[in-house]
């Protein structure tokens, strides 16, 4: 590794520091993540050629700009897919679309309520995605626990609920969704395989989770109350309810039709809900739209949390930046060396980092390291294939930073990363342990 490398490794750690500790130094993560994202790449400029072999001559800024582009592209993809889903959850809640769910999830029972929340999260991450799915559920926990402590514990279940549905399932997680589309897995092989493993590793940490939550909820006057139906029909409401949902449910579908990246798919659902509110509100009498305004998508967009974008931003690409100097190729092949093929121990330990680094490029690396065979544990739905799934996924509940899912439930309930990683970092590795041990158990006792 270069000297330039070691200094922008270095730069990411500190920034990485200094995100962990958020708490104590009251800046907020966005601003940190933007000076890692600014500050790699400006030291990336000082010898770009090492990185970027047609970087020489003239050329040197327009081909770094290309390749800063490139990965821009990529990361604005995640970025509007939130954008997107945030939207489309908000305006269906708004709308009291989730208001059935609520009633269906509500008990008084704060232990009832953990596993409801945990199954609930589990299948639907598995249907929609863990992205989409964590930020219906906590919508949903809003108006179902009043406390902030009681909620975060549940909030935390989210994500590794998700993560753990989102693994099994090829549409579930980003992952999963690269690992489906290169071909080294199939959908009927990860669901078979990785089912009761990524169960196992959501079950045991919400049982360990349910021993801290003792006695019933208490509710609010205002939480008591279904969202207010405004001035639009039950009808126009339940269009919208089946237009957002099964917008959401039909996006891995889209996907999956038209290959275009799932963002298209999130802004088309985007686009036919606007178009059809537009003309649900245009129909009320002028007092009744004044009234509706705050409820039009145009005023939902004016309330996306930006300092969460921003953070993905910042963050991803940072870490864009690493897969650039080639820090992540070199590291998944130390690991293969130094564990002599144990795909066990490599995948697990992959899993460990994508609690640290994001799991995109370090799957995007695995795939470019090591070759489909036609036998063995590198075939098709081979151990090592299935293994990543499984491990890149669950491994980021870890830390509340490791996963699309954690970064959404963080910024929208101000989970601090000190807390997660004093409270829950070693009950989701527990439950990650679990899986692998129980998917070892698949292929070798029965």
């Amino acid at each position: 590794m270069s000297t330039l490398s070691i200094f922008i490794v270095t730069l990411f750690v500190i920034g990485y520091f200094f995100i962990a500790i958020e708490s104590v130094t009251k800046i907020n993560k966005a601003a940190i993540a933007l000076l890692m994202f600014v500050g790699c790449w400006t030291l990336f400029m000082f010898d770009p050629a090492s990185y970027v072999a047609s970087a020489v001559g003239d050329q040197v800024a327009q081909e770094v700009s290309a390749v800063i582009e490139r990965h821009l592209g990529s990361t604005s993809t995640t970025l509007f897919f939130l954008m997107g889903a945030m939207t489309i959850v908000e305006l269906v809640d708004q709308n009291g679309g989730f208001n059935f769910v609520r009633d269906t999830l509500q008990t008084k029972s704060k232990k009832a309520l953990l596993w409801r929340i945990a199954f609930m999260t589990f299948i639907l991450s598995a249907i929609l995605d863990n992205l989409t799915t964590s930020i219906v559920m906590i919508m949903i926990l809003r108006k179902l626990v009043s406390d902030q402590n009681d909620r975060i514990i549940y909030a935390s279940l989210v994500v590794i609920a998700a993560n753990s549905g989102g693994a099994f399932s090829p549409i579930g997680d980003v992952t999963t969704i690269m690992l489906w589309n290169k071909g080294v897995i199939t959908a009927a092989g990860v669901i078979m395989e990785i089912f009761i493993p990524s169960l196992v590793s959501m079950v045991i940490p919400a049982y360990i989770l349910s021993l801290s939550l003792k006695g019933e909820l208490s509710f609010t006057a205002e939480q008591a109350q279904t969202v207010a139906a405004s001035a639009l029909t039950t009808g126009q409401r339940k269009i919208i309810f089946f237009l957002g949902v099964g917008g959401l449910i039909f996006v891995p579908i889209f996907k999956t039709l038209t290959h275009l990246p799932p963002f298209v798919g999130i802004l088309l659902v985007l686009g036919v809900l606007w178009t059809v509110t537009e003309i649900f509100y245009a129909q009320l009498k002028e007092e009744e739209e004044k009234g509706a305004m705050s409820k039009r998508v145009s005023a939902m967009l004016t309330r996306i949390d930006m300092p969460t974008i921003l953070f993905f931003l910042g963050i991803l690409m940072a870490v864009a930046c690493l897969e650039t100097i080639g820090v992540l190729t070199m590291l998944g092949q130390g690991l293969d060396v130094t564990f002599e093929g144990n795909h066990y121990l490599v995948t697990g330990i992959i899993g460990v980092l994508s609690s640290i680094v994001d799991n995109v490029p370090l799957v995007a690396g695995c795939m470019g390291m090591y070759p489909i065979q036609a036998a063995g544990d590198m075939a098709i739905d081979g151990i090592f294939w299935q293994l990543l799934a499984y491990c890149a996924g669950v491994g980021g509940s870890m830390l509340i930073i490791g996963s699309a899912a954690g970064v959404v439930v963080m910024g929208l309930e101000k989970i601090t990363f000190g807390w997660y990683m004093k409270r829950i970092t070693w009950i989701a590795f527990v439950g990650y342990l679990a899986g692998i041990l129980c998917y070892w158990a698949e292929k070798n006792l029965f």
